[in-house]
């Protein structure tokens, strides 16, 4: 399959955008695999899929290592979480070849409207003001728990995957949206290769474009991360509703037009 050059650079462009979305607080997804399959309409939805965690995975990945020579976070976690996180996701994708997402799709548009009404009644939640001085085991040991299951859910849907994980580690570990959004990075790195080594060894992969498209995701993502990092904890929060209420109402609609 070929595309025309204008298709491309609009692709390009779009990934540039999704990075940069994906790097603050994720949904980039949202923008690039409706892009995907309107600028090739002939393209199978698996293959739009997984060209785009590919896509995602060097934005991800680049905005993890530029927040992470910055940001102080619990190093300990992320080396149990991310590797967890990265088989879930596997899993979940393998789930997915044998269970029609959709069912998801109501269950989600629930969570992210909770997720939604819980940041705006609590205007202080995420800022350093709100974080607690000890993390209790259980909690630790629950927010390794709720990160395999998001893990999973990334896999076979994804949708809210990285707004997901800032609400656990803020609610959990009591981090700010900056330390947060720093360990999201690193844990949707790991959901995002996870799930994308089910779609390439399935064959479900455009190789070309994908590479092409990371260039696009990776210039994003700096930006985003940089906007986290002068901007602070305020401006990630606006972002998260932002984000939450764009996903909301396009799942609706999903919902409804199908």
């Amino acid at each position: 399959m070929e595309l025309a050059p204008h298709a491309i650079a609009l692709l390009i462009s779009g990934s540039a955008i999704a990075g940069f979305i994906d790097a603050i607080v994720g949904g980039g997804g949202l923008i690039m695999i409706p892009l995907l399959l309107i600028a090739a309409p002939g393209l199978h939805e698996a293959t739009a899929l997984g060209t785009n965690k590919l896509t995602s995975i060097g934005g991800t990945t680049s905005a993890a290592i530029s927040m992470l020579r910055r940001v102080k976070v619990d190093r300990r976690l992320l080396t149990i979480a991310a590797p967890l996180a990265c088989l879930c996701s596997a899993g979940g994708a393998l789930l997915a070849t044998l269970i029609s997402s959709d069912v998801m799709r109501p269950v989600v548009i629930v969570l992210l409207v909770c997720v939604g009404v819980y940041v705006t009644l609590r205007p202080g939640f995420g800022t350093e003001i709100e974080r607690a001085t000890t993390v209790t085991k259980a909690k630790w040991l629950g927010a390794i728990a709720v990160i395999g299951t998001i893990g999973l859910y990334d896999g076979f849907f994804g949708p809210g995957t990285g707004t997901f994980l800032i609400i656990v580690l803020t609610a959990l570990l009591s981090r700010s949206f900056i330390q947060s959004s720093a360990m999201t990075k690193v844990i949707n790195s790991s959901t995002n290769l996870g799930a994308f080594v089910v779609f390439a060894v399935s064959g479900h992969v455009w190789w070309a474009l994908g590479f092409a498209l990371i260039i696009g995701n990776i210039v994003g993502a700096q930006f985003g991360a940089r906007m986290v990092m002068t901007r602070g904890a305020g401006f990630v929060r606006l972002m998260l509703l932002v984000v939450v209420i764009a996903m909301s109402i396009k799942l609706t609609y999903d919902l409804v037009a199908a």
